[in-house]
């Protein structure tokens, strides 16, 4: 070393190398950083891509020939052999306590009692109170719709039960008449809920 060395000790290191070594790593760095989020990007793509669609709910179609009707049968409904009231020709339920039965009017009903919208209405209204002694047998019966359609009437009842083993159930009759060929529909649930009511009259409104 230089007298000057030996004197006042070696050169302190100015820091170059360390400043060019630091540089160095974080250019090694963020090169690694790049690669690994480039890779997560390419893996994303890749799940995506090979991720199989979702099915669509898919909504058969019942067709009920003696009616003259075809129904919806969405997913979770299943179609049923023999209606359990008798006049009915299909009947479809989705497993819950919901069912959906629909069936011709008589002829000679239909040429008494619905030649018009009033008579649609009071024919209707007598069928709903018919089916509901027969199906809900309620101590408390209240009307929660009642209203014409373009083609029919549909009126709708919510039964209540002093018990507590019986929830409370809900039934709907549906008239249409069309060109001489009238059918009735008619629906019930229990429990009755809002969503499961819905699903019901989905059902309903869903006859062509």
């Amino acid at each position: 070393m230089p007298p000057s060395a030996r004197l006042y000790g070696a050169p302190a290191d100015p820091g170059l190398g360390r400043k060019v070594r630091g540089r160095r790593w974080r250019r090694w760095a963020g090169a690694g950083l790049a690669l690994v989020l480039a890779g997560g990007l390419v893996t994303g793509l890749v799940v995506i891509l090979m991720r199989p669609a979702a099915p669509e709910a898919v909504t058969a179609q019942v067709r009920d020939a003696v009616a003259g009707v075809t129904l919806s049968l969405p997913p979770g409904w299943r179609e049923e052999a023999v209606p359990p009231v008798t006049g009915f020709t299909s009947v479809l339920r989705d497993g819950g306590g919901a069912l959906v039965m629909a069936g011709p009017v008589a002829d000679s009903v239909a040429d008494s009692v619905v030649d018009s919208a009033a008579d649609a209405r009071k024919a209707a209204r007598e069928a709903a109170e018919l089916y509901s002694r027969l199906l809900l047998k309620g101590d408390r019966v209240v009307v929660v719709d009642d209203r014409s359609l373009e083609h029919g009437y549909t009126r709708a009842l919510r039964a209540e039960y002093r018990d507590v083993v019986n929830g409370p159930a809900y039934l709907r009759v549906t008239l249409l008449t069309r060109s001489g060929r009238d059918v009735l529909l008619v629906g019930l649930l229990q429990p009755d809920d809002g969503n499961r009511r819905q699903a019901l009259d989905a059902v309903l409104s869903g006859v062509r």
